[in-house]
């Protein structure tokens, strides 16, 4: 019997010459990541254990991005306990404060390759998966041990493989196509499973679309969300590695066509239409004219869902058809790196957000975690590209957030109240 592309993986990483759903594997880490949030617990589990030197720290990545620049004493401390450890240990992937959200660093900075397995101390690692790689969220204290050892174990997941075919329409994007997915399975219907895209559709995805996709498999419960390299792929990933000197030779691995999947859906996108996901569950997912009309005061574009550059050019064009955002509406804008911000300068797309009044912030997670800016009151209102919609995710428990494309949202400012960008 064949293996899945996740159990191919996790095979070659535990040294085995197969696996099954189910079997308990020690495999080999390629990339293990922290940020500023979950990094200390880290460093200080590994001195609390006497650990004096890491396994390899060529293969370990810290960056700072969820509370950059400092935003009070405690963050400034973090970054301090951080930068000591890099120093000490030797870290020369180490990204301050200026490079952005470390789902989108990773890979542009060539760190990510298929056929390997990549650990984050923070859930959406699973993003990474849009390369063909094995990547899932663990724990600080977990990464500890991988820090120490190299290694971890991993329960071998079944596998959900969504078949997506279909021309997708004006106004429809793959965050959409997401959104509807998890409003279809649940927020646990792939608890502790790899969800698997593929399809015509997915072929048809630029890779930041594929990212949105594999980014979001944690909110239907996923241990990991993964899409087949093609030669997409490939070619992002040996320009990205020209670019930054990190030329290697890497694994192309793909799925067995005799490979059993636990269940196979067909998602068929010819007649999907805008979704938003309402509050406060990421699958509460309705049709945007569905709840059309209701006003808004803020709307976030940004995010590693949904901060990339195609993100800004999609949301810029319906502004700019448009003439402006809504007189009462606040729109914040975050590039997702510092690449996709120089980009977005170079483009002008930086000046005509400010030109319409948005106002653009440094690369960070930004509002999604309403950790720095952003910050919804009481009884407001606010539209995101993010990925979460949790009561008091981005401000007071008593506002509400909607999940939205780049489109969408950038016509809900434009509107100044949720709206379905066709009917703009």
């Amino acid at each position: 019997m064949g293996m899945t592309l996740v159990e191919k993986i996790l095979a070659k990483a535990s040294g085995k010459r197969s696996v099954s759903p189910g079997d308990i594997v020690m495999a080999k880490i390629d990339v293990a990541m922290v940020h500023d949030i979950t990094g200390p617990l880290t460093v200080n589990t590994l001195e609390k254990e006497g650990i004096e030197k890491v396994w390899d720290p060529e293969k370990i990545v810290i960056l700072f991005d969820h509370q950059v620049p400092a935003d009070s004493i405690n963050a400034a401390e973090n970054h301090i306990l951080m930068r000591k450890f890099v120093k000490k240990h030797g870290i020369k992937n180490f990204y301050d404060i200026r490079e952005g959200v470390c789902h989108q660093v990773l890979p542009e900075k060539g760190h990510v390759v298929p056929g390997t397995v990549v650990v984050g101390a923070d859930s959406h690692t699973c993003t990474h998966g849009a390369f063909g790689a094995f990547a899932t969220g663990i724990g600080s204290t977990d990464m500890a041990a991988v820090f120490a050892t190299g290694e971890l174990w991993f329960k071998v997941p079944e596998t959900l493989y969504f078949n997506i075919t279909g021309e997708l329409n004006p106004y429809v994007t793959s965050k959409d196509v997401i959104l509807h997915i998890i409003g279809e399975v649940g927020f646990d219907g792939a608890t502790y499973k790899a969800v698997q895209f593929g399809g015509e559709t997915v072929k048809n995805m630029s890779i930041a679309s594929r990212m949105t996709m594999t980014n979001m498999a944690i909110e239907m419960g996923a241990k990991t969300g993964v899409i087949e390299p093609d030669e997409k792929t490939i070619n992002y990933i040996k320009e990205v590695m020209r670019k930054h000197g990190r030329e290697k030779p890497f694994e192309v691995i793909k799925g067995d066509e005799d490979a059993e999947y636990e269940e196979v859906y067909e998602i068929e996108v010819d007649d999907l239409n805008p979704v938003f996901a309402c509050p406060h569950a990421v699958d509460n997912v309705k049709p945007a004219r569905e709840v059309a009309g209701k006003p808004i005061d803020q709307v976030f574009i940004g995010s590693c869902t949904n901060g990339r550059l195609e993100d800004l050019r999609m949301a810029m064009r319906i502004i700019e058809e448009h003439g402006g955002i809504a007189e009462d509406v606040r729109v914040i804008v975050t590039p997702a790196s510092r690449e996709v911000m120089l980009a977005a300068m170079e483009e002008g797309l930086i000046q005509k957000f400010y030109k319409y009044g948005c106002v653009v912030t440094n690369p960070s997670c930004s509002a999604c975690m309403g950790a720095l800016y952003g910050i919804l009151g009481p009884g407001e209102v606010g539209v995101a590209t993010s990925n979460r919609n949790f009561r008091g995710r981005e401000g007071s428990l008593d506002s509400e957030v909607y999940l939205a494309s780049p489109i969408t949202a950038a016509a809900c400012a434009v509107k100044g109240e949720l709206v379905d960008p066709r009917d703009l």
